[in-house]
């Protein structure tokens, strides 16, 4: 079909619209609408996307009409799935926002006000849970050796699917207190424009330098820019579909959000019969932010600090509030209990903290005893003393007894 001339090239509308994507993961939810919306209105539906996104502009441009009646068309469908509790009315305003997106990147002008205003009303937040500790250690179980490496890590830091996209191992910096390793500090985005940091605990850290290991130890080079999650391979031939051992693939978040399904499937955690209104109990993924932060909340750590370890906005405090980074370590530390996963590793705290109170205990009466010790010693110092003394002064009678003998036989 010809594209009409108004300033937009055959390839422009489809470029245009992924050049106002930051994040991977934001990118492939609007994508994935998008062709939702262009498969409804009957948009050349055999085709794939970036020839369905340019037919659409080209034709907005040229009649906005036409792309006015079928945006209200979609959304009128979507209202009607709202009243049947199919979708919530935040999903129907995540339609409405994607498809508003690829108009104001297109140039085609609509009445969005017209639209919006027929808009059923939404919750400003998701009426999904966080996952339960246990459910997290049955996602733990799944057969795959970094599991337990990305579960660890974001129910401890709270970090976003996206953040694997980044994660290098030089942005893992162990923290240790007397010759042991407390948490890490993980630099989330690091090089770009929304760079913050976080941390993890202990128990995230040693998995990860347990993966990183293997990794080495099956032939890999790793250093500083390794990635920290990367494509499986074949362990007896060294490569398989997605690179080899020495020359390892990204594995990305895409991959690891598939690889967190693939885990509550086979672990029998989600089932076809718990989905309601298209939405599951908890999300995979963000359902691990929102454990980290209720999990934060539980062991009293101070809210706003929570907000500033998941690099949400905290307002006009963003400009004033300023935490050293060892205030937000010692307030991180004290939740490190409530964050860690597994039960072996709280046994093991558990018996840690029994060892080192048996060895304060045993100082202490070691230190009583030694007082015992002391108070005997004295006691005893004392006793010899008085001994002496009586010792003398009965010496000292004895010379008095005599001398008296003596005077008596001189008269």
């Amino acid at each position: 079909m010809k594209i009409v001339e108004q300033g937009l090239e055959e390839s422009d509308a489809y470029s245009l619209f992924l050049y106002a994507f930051r994040s991977p993961v934001t990118k492939d939810c609007y994508l994935r609408r998008m062709k939702i919306f262009f498969n409804y209105i009957n948009l050349l539906p055999n085709r794939n996307l970036e020839e369905q996104c340019n037919l659409f502009a080209a034709k907005g441009l040229e009649d906005h009409k036409w792309a006015f009646n079928n945006i209200i068309k979609f959304l009128q469908y979507q209202k009607e799935r709202v009243e049947k509790t199919e979708i919530s009315g935040g999903t129907l305003r995540n339609f409405v926002k994607t498809i508003k997106l690829f108009c104001e990147m297109s140039e085609i002008p609509i009445h969005w006000k017209k639209i919006t205003r027929g808009l059923p009303k939404s919750r400003k937040y998701a009426d999904d849970r966080a996952p339960t500790t246990d459910i997290i250690r049955q996602i733990c179980d799944y057969p795959d050796r970094r599991i337990k490496g990305i579960v660890y890590t974001m129910a401890s830091s709270g970090i976003r699917l996206g953040a694997w996209d980044y994660l290098r191992w030089k942005d893992i910096q162990p923290i240790e207190r007397q010759g042991k390793v407390v948490a890490a500090k993980i630099i989330v985005y690091a090089g770009d424009v929304e760079e913050y940091f976080s941390f993890i605990t202990a128990e995230a850290y040693l998995e990860l330098q347990n993966w990183m290991q293997y990794r080495k130890d099956s032939g890999e080079e790793i250093n500083g820019n390794s990635w920290i999650m990367r494509q499986l391979w074949d362990t007896k031939k060294g490569y398989y579909h997605h690179g080899t051992i020495k020359n390892p693939e990204k594995l990305k978040s895409s991959g690891i959000k598939r690889l967190m399904e693939d885990a509550l499937w086979t672990q029998g955690i989600r089932k076809k019969s718990d989905l309601k209104r298209h939405r599951y109990e908890f999300q995979t993924n963000h359902g691990l932010r929102k454990w980290f932060k209720t999990q934060c909340e539980l062991s009293g750590m101070k809210s706003i600090n929570i907000e500033v370890l998941m690099s949400h906005s905290i307002g006009i405090s963003d400009s004033y509030y300023k935490i050293t980074e060892d205030e937000l370590l010692r307030e991180y530390l004290k939740a490190s209990d409530f964050l860690t996963v597994s039960n072996k590793n709280l046994l093991q705290k558990q018996y840690e903290q029994i060892q080192l109170q048996n060895q304060n205990d045993i100082k202490i009466v070691e230190g009583k005893l030694f007082e015992k010790e002391n108070a005997i010693e004295t006691l005893n110092h004392n006793d010899q003393n008085k001994s002496d003394a009586i010792a003398a002064l009965a010496d000292k009678i004895e010379e008095l007894i005599l001398e008296i003998e003596r005077l008596k036989h001189e008269k």
